[in-house]
């Protein structure tokens, strides 16, 4: 099977009251512990590449490492999408270079240039095939180049939604209900509760139309801990409730984004490794158990949390 769009997954899943899981990929080993837990579990996946990755590992390489997948995992539906695309111009890259759907992140920009910049984006887009994601309102947080303080983040406000989606002709959209970019998004002891009346009203102002949650990441504590034991330091790392995403994916939510998650089991992975044999130097050695805990990191959110398990 192709790379695919994600129009079909996502009204499956919208009708289906699944979401579909969104994660980001940097390397090799990320790419395969995704797609191999995906594999099992005969569910649709999104491959995100952001705009600090492509500079990482490079556009053509990422490309490469994606479409190996798709020969690797024939019958399972994939998305080749692009995360925060910051401006047409990278957007436009990135449709020309083989993405099957990108993002264009004008949220930062008044509402008539976020319409303006997101309508060009859609017009090339659909051009050739390709679908767009676009979003309103602001999410704190950092992830890669995107960082805004708190104090500088907003809610979507449901009242525009509907004449934002009409003007741009998007065909998915993100928007801000408290999650929250990186591994610190609520201050220690205070309790994460996402604003479902946010969600709910621009589910009935936008019906049957797809949104997306970013900065949706539960930062699994077993992974922040084995990092704090093993020479890290992460105090206060708190993530989003994974009983709340499963609420949100059971409405209107249809794609949710997973990055922080990944890099922790990663991290942790390999610090424990290091800690354990401090004489081992072989990358393999390393990134084997780092793979196999990403592997088991997506099986856990597709069966338990996305409720997509199974519907490849």
């Amino acid at each position: 099977m192709p790379l695919v769009t994600s129009k079909e997954m996502f009204a499956k899943a919208y009708n289906g009251g699944y979401a579909i899981g969104a994660f980001n990929v940097n390397n090799m080993e990320i790419v395969q512990g995704i797609t191999e837990a995906c594999k099992e579990e005969h569910a649709p996946v999104i491959l995100q590449v952001s705009k600090g990755a492509r500079a990482y590992a490079n556009h053509t390489y990422l490309i490469k490492l994606v479409e190996a997948a798709v020969i690797e995992c024939p019958e399972i539906p994939m998305v080749l999408h692009l995360d925060h695309g910051p401006d047409f111009d990278t957007c436009k890259a990135c449709i020309d270079g083989g993405f099957t759907s990108v993002m264009i992140d004008a949220s930062s920009k008044p509402f008539e240039e976020n319409i303006e910049i997101t309508r060009r984006v859609v017009e090339y887009a659909h051009e050739h095939g390709v679908v767009v994601e676009a979003e309103l309102g602001t999410l704190s947080g950092i992830e890669d180049e995107v960082k805004v303080q708190e104090g500088c983040a907003s809610y979507t406000r449901p009242e525009e939604v509907e004449e934002f989606v009409t003007r741009t002709g998007c065909d998915s959209l993100a928007i801000a209900i408290g999650t929250s970019h990186g591994a610190y998004k609520f201050k220690p002891g205070t309790k994460p509760q996402l604003r479902f009346d946010v969600l709910h009203e621009c589910e009935k102002r936008l019906p049957g139309f797809p949104i997306v949650l970013h900065g949706s990441s539960s930062v699994p504590q077993e992974y922040v801990n084995m990092i704090n034991e093993n020479g890290g330091a992460m105090p206060g790392a708190i993530g989003v409730p994974e009983d709340q995403l499963r609420e949100a994916a059971r409405s209107a939510v249809c794609k949710i984004n997973i990055d922080s998650d990944l890099r922790l089991a990663m991290t942790g992975t390999i610090r424990k490794f290091f800690n354990e044999h401090p004489d081992k130097f072989d990358p393999r050695e390393y990134l084997k158990p780092a793979r196999a805990n990403i592997k088991e990191l997506v099986r856990h959110k597709l069966r338990d949390v996305l409720g997509c398990s199974g519907k490849a």
